[in-house]
C-alpha cells in the first residue's frame, strides 16, 4: 500500500512508487514546469516551489548564462530537465543544469540518454526548504561532477571527488569564478532590479577578465 506523508506546504512524499508510475507523473506533470520531483528507489517526493525558490532559480541561470556569453563560452542549458536513470532506480530535476565542458557531446542531440551521454556539467540547487531526499546521493550516483547550491543566504560550490561531494572556493566548470563572487551578487539583488544586476554583473566580469 501506497504512504502519504505530507511534510509541508509546498510538498508531499509517497512511498512504495513504481519506477512506472514516477514516469507517468513526469509525463502527467509536463505541462508543469514549476513541480518538481525527485525519485529514490520507490520513494517519491513532489515539490511546489513558493515564489523565493523560484526566484532565485532564475537569477544564478541568468548568471550563469551571461558569464558563459561574456568568455564565449558554449553551453547547453537544460533548465530543471528530468535527470533519470531505472537501472539506478533513482531520478530528480535540478533548477537548473547545464552542459558546458561536455557541450559539444551533447550539441544537436534532441533528447539526451544519461546511461550513453555524461549528465549535465553543472545543476543548481536552491534549498531554501531542504528536500526530504538526498538529493547530492542521486546527484552522486547520475555522476553529475559539480552542484551550485543557494540556501537564501550564501552560495556553496560541490565538487564531486571520487565518490563524495567536498566544498570548493572554485567552479570547476567556470574556474574563475568562486562561490563568494555569485553570493555577493546575490546579496545585493534586493537593492536593485534584476536586469540592472545581471548587467552590473557582466561589467564585473568584462573587468576582471
Amino acid at each position: 500500500m501506497t504512504a502519504t506523508l505530507i511534510q509541508s506546504p509546498d510538498r508531499v512524499v509517497l512511498q512504495n512508487i513504481s519506477w512506472q508510475s514516477y514516469q507517468s507523473l513526469i509525463h502527467d506533470f509536463a505541462q508543469e514546469p514549476a513541480i518538481r520531483l525527485t525519485y529514490d528507489h520507490g520513494t517519491l517526493e513532489i515539490r511546489m516551489p513558493l515564489d523565493p525558490h523560484e526566484s532565485f532559480k532564475k537569477l544564478i541561470g541568468r548568471l550563469i548564462e551571461a558569464a558563459t556569453e561574456e568568455l564565449d563560452l558554449e553551453i547547453r542549458s537544460l533548465g530543471s530537465r528530468t535527470c533519470d536513470r531505472e537501472d539506478l532506480a533513482s531520478g530528480l530535476e535540478p533548477d537548473q543544469c547545464y552542459y558546458i565542458q561536455n557541450e559539444p557531446q551533447v550539441r544537436g542531440v534532441e533528447q539526451i540518454d544519461l546511461t550513453q551521454l555524461p549528465p549535465p556539467d553543472l545543476a543548481v540547487e536552491i534549498d531554501i526548504t531542504s528536500s526530504s531526499l538526498n538529493r547530492f546521493a542521486i546527484y552522486q550516483a547520475l555522476g553529475v561532477p559539480e552542484i551550485w547550491r543557494y540556501n537564501g543566504n550564501r552560495l556553496e560550490i560541490y565538487l564531486l571527488q571520487g565518490d563524495e561531494y567536498v566544498v570548493e572556493t572554485n567552479s570547476r566548470a567556470l574556474s574563475w569564478l568562486t562561490a563568494a563572487d555569485i553570493s555577493r551578487f546575490l546579496t545585493i539583488h534586493q537593492t536593485m532590479g534584476e536586469n540592472a544586476l545581471v548587467k552590473q554583473f557582466r561589467q564585473w566580469i568584462r573587468t576582471t577578465n
